[in-house]
């Protein structure tokens, strides 16, 4: 059996800050980090494996966590931008009143190639990246691996673990709270998928 361990970055700086993040690159908080050292720990208690691979986005908020995942997992760690949230354009690092007067709101049928903000990515553009990383994951995938992640980039992660085409992406939303964590599986009979778990918080709880 396969088990793919979805873990979104934990509490960072732009959230707290009430900033547009995206690409925009900032590191976790110290609750942040204690909220992954947490997750790293109970996961690892939870699992009693090492030298499980952590595939991680490359941007700081995602690789902090990583890199204590790797350091109770003693597993490697491979940063892929590939695993970015979706690029928010010139949205990124601007605060919620910038952000509500410059939204760019959907007209029409187009979902997955509408911006929300100028130079943002489409819904089509993120999914592909993702998916084009998960096509990559399956072919080395062993019984184990990590994917840390972020909160809207993990809906694609889902679906392209289930098979959903592109082109039908495009109503699709899994929402997650940072630190959250999602249990993807696939069985050894007949290789059928499901979501064993979503946006599981108890492995961050005191």
């Amino acid at each position: 059996m396969k088990r793919l361990y979805v873990i979104t970055h934990t509490e960072s700086f732009h959230q707290i800050q009430g900033l547009g993040g995206g690409w925009f690159d900032t590191s976790l908080t110290k609750r942040g980090m204690e909220q992954a050292q947490k997750i790293a720990e109970r996961l690892y208690e939870a699992l009693g494996v090492t030298g499980i691979p952590i595939y991680s986005s490359d941007l700081r908020r995602a690789s902090e966590v990583a890199i204590i995942l790797e350091d109770v997992f003693q597993g490697q760690v491979f940063r892929d931008r590939r695993l970015r949230e979706m690029c928010f354009g010139e949205a990124e690092g601007k605060d919620k009143q910038w952000q509500l007067a410059n939204f760019i709101p959907p007209t029409g049928d187009y979902r997955m190639d509408h911006r929300v903000y100028t130079h943002a990515e489409t819904r089509r553009e993120l999914a592909s990246r993702i998916i084009d990383f998960m096509n990559h994951l399956e072919n080395q995938m062993g019984e184990h691996a990590i994917i840390v992640t972020h909160g809207f980039a993990l809906t694609f992660v889902i679906l392209s673990w289930l098979r959903i085409p592109l082109e039908h992406m495009d109503y699709a939303n899994f929402r997650s709270h940072p630190g959250g964590a999602t249990l993807l599986v696939e069985d050894d009979i007949f290789r059928n998928r499901e979501i064993a778990y979503l946006n599981n918080t108890d492995f961050m709880k005191e």
